[in-house]
């Protein structure tokens, strides 16, 4: 069974060893990166499976990395979360808004690791291919506010309301509020429900 290539790029010595050492024991094949230029070149040359990267690094921060490697017609589809401290809100919603498919707040447990591995490529190898640029303006025909339609597009990607929160910069309830109009406007029950119209709708965009 060919084993995944999973990319870690961090810059800070301790960190990316930690990572490439549970990475190993899990049974994934690493490579790493001392910062985000090395990330960018040896995403381009090894084609990993999987991306991990930080976002704070000298010289290209991981945002840097992220928009290169979406540009690059090998890796625009591979799997990338970012890695972040603890208070880096703007980094993340910054990230996520420039295509990454998820972060972890370090320090990172093996189970969010590998959950986080598992979970995404299971889903690039389960989910038909939709359009390579997606938008919420996509998902206004169904009725929804610009807001709603922004709401949906998130969760559409599998983000936890903790997760919407950030993204969108908003407090819970108002989270709560949007999606209690999302599901009355689709005539639908939960997010499931919602999520699965939304990528509906996008397929066919």
């Amino acid at each position: 069974m060919k084993k995944h290539r999973i990319l870690v790029v961090e810059d800070e010595p301790r960190m990316r060893a930690n990572l490439v050492t549970i990475l190993k024991m899990e049974g994934y094949e690493v490579i790493e990166a001392k910062h985000g230029k090395e990330g960018v070149e040896v995403a381009r040359t090894q084609r990993p499976d999987f991306i991990f990267c930080d976002i704070s690094m000298p010289e290209l921060d991981g945002h840097g990395v992220l928009k290169a490697v979406r540009a690059d017609a090998a890796t625009m589809k591979t799997p990338f979360v970012f890695l972040t401290a603890h208070g880096d809100r703007p980094d993340v919603r910054a990230g996520m808004n420039l295509g990454a498919d998820d972060y972890l707040t370090k320090p990172v447990e093996v189970e969010e690791l590998v959950g986080a591995i598992k979970s995404r490529l299971n889903r690039r190898e389960q989910m038909a291919p939709l359009p390579k640029e997606l938008s919420p303006a996509m998902l206004m025909p169904l009725g929804l506010t610009e807001r709603e339609a922004e709401t949906l597009f998130w969760l559409a990607q599998g983000k936890a309301n903790a997760d919407l929160c950030i993204l969108l910069n908003v407090q819970l309830t108002t989270i709560k509020k949007h999606l209690e109009k999302i599901y009355q406007k689709l005539g639908v029950e939960n997010r499931t429900a919602a999520a699965a119209m939304a990528l509906e709708t996008m397929n066919a965009g």
